[in-house]
């Protein structure tokens, strides 16, 4: 009989359809096993990527609040003390501090949801520095000159610190031609508060620009071949676009120089000797050293004060100029940092606090790379 041989072959191939079968099973398995697995990590980058969104903007609301107590501070020590100096309120850092430890203290109920959002800050005086923008007046048929006796200052100051003294033209010219084409000119040659002249223009609710602001940014018909013109400086930073500049001069300059939006005095009860002495005519910067550590015992009360005490250094030193020199200050840089959770978010802002009514005005916010 021939029937046993095929039975013994369909047994032999069995096996091997099973193994087959097994093994593309697990082949689906796999193929299913690294696509979920693919799913589930992008899912995960996107939570995580929502998760730091979102705590980094919770990190910006708290800095508005360290900004708003900030501004605080500033009213009421104005408020208090007619003379801004280094001993005040405002100059004293707040160390690094929990969240809840500020709220438990004014008794709010969710106090224990600050637990993990830590927050610091300082108080700079920016008046204590020089101010780029003091380079350039109003007046002349452009609207615009550079101020010859601020450029000799600056010269000195660059002079001081190591840094070519020749910068210091090209940096006045173009600060001059950013504001004949910026948008905001900041002040008028008619205007005798320019601060609070662009203070109500950008407040006026017309539409309209007033006060210290142009209605013609210089984007006239007529302009369409001045060619290209930079934009207006804000920042120190904003120096490596003046060829000669480097990352590293610019960060010795950073502590001593300032650009505000407006001319302003220097604050001589704030002050480094380095800046001292390039805006004093006839000092030197050992004087102005000599000057700042009498200072630290008893600040200037007012410029006559100030007056005789550096001319105890430098008998022909001539009058301070009360356009140039100031015991007090209205422009601040409030730095924040704040820890919420995995994000750490740093902010300067630049406040200007009203001589009249001690109300202050957040002017610029801008964030800073942070370190960690």
């Amino acid at each position: 009989m021939t029937f046993p041989a095929p039975r013994r072959r369909s047994c032999e191939r069995a096996p091997r359809q099973r193994g087959a079968a097994l093994i593309t099973a697990l082949l689906v398995v796999t193929l299913a096993a690294v696509l979920v697995s693919g799913l589930l990590w992008r899912e995960q980058v996107q939570i995580r990527r929502v998760e730091n969104q979102r705590q980094s903007q919770q990190a910006r609301w708290v800095s508005r609040g360290v900004f708003a107590w900030a501004r605080l501070i500033l009213r009421s020590e104005a408020d208090s003390a007619p003379v801004t100096y280094l001993g005040g309120v405002w100059s004293v850092p707040i160390a690094e501090t929990r969240l809840s430890s500020f709220l438990g203290r004014f008794g709010e109920a969710r106090a224990e949801q600050g637990a993990s959002t830590w927050l610091s800050g300082t108080i700079e005086d920016a008046q204590a520095k020089f101010n780029l923008r003091d380079l350039v007046t109003a007046g002349g048929v452009s609207g615009f000159d550079v101020d010859p006796v601020s450029l000799g200052e600056f010269r000195k100051l660059l002079e001081e610190l190591g840094i070519d003294s020749q910068l210091a033209t090209p940096v006045a010219q173009r600060i001059r031609q950013s504001l004949m084409r910026s948008v905001t000119r900041g002040q008028r040659a008619d205007s005798g508060n320019p601060v609070s002249d662009a203070m109500a223009g950008a407040q006026n609710g017309s539409g309209r620009t007033g006060g210290g602001f142009t209605d013609d940014p210089g984007l006239a018909g007529s302009d369409d071949g001045a060619g290209e013109q930079p934009i207006q400086m804000h920042d120190v930073d904003a120096l490596l676009d003046v060829p000669g500049f480097t990352p590293a001069a610019i960060a010795q300059l950073a502590p001593f120089v300032t650009v505000l939006p407006v001319p302003s005095q220097i604050n001589l009860n704030t002050a480094p000797a380095e800046v001292i002495a390039a805006r004093v005519p006839l000092l030197s910067l050992a004087q102005a050293q000599v000057f700042v550590q009498n200072r630290k015992q008893i600040f200037v009360i007012n410029l006559a004060d100030a007056q005789t005490r550096l001319e105890r250094m430098a008998p022909d030193l001539g009058g301070l100029d009360p356009a140039r020199f100031d015991i007090t200050s209205n422009f601040f840089l409030i730095h924040s940092r704040v820890r919420h959770e995995n994000a750490v978010v740093d902010r300067v802002a630049l406040v200007y606090r009203n001589p009249r009514t001690h109300q202050t005005h957040v002017m610029q916010v801008r964030d800073v790379p942070s370190a960690e």
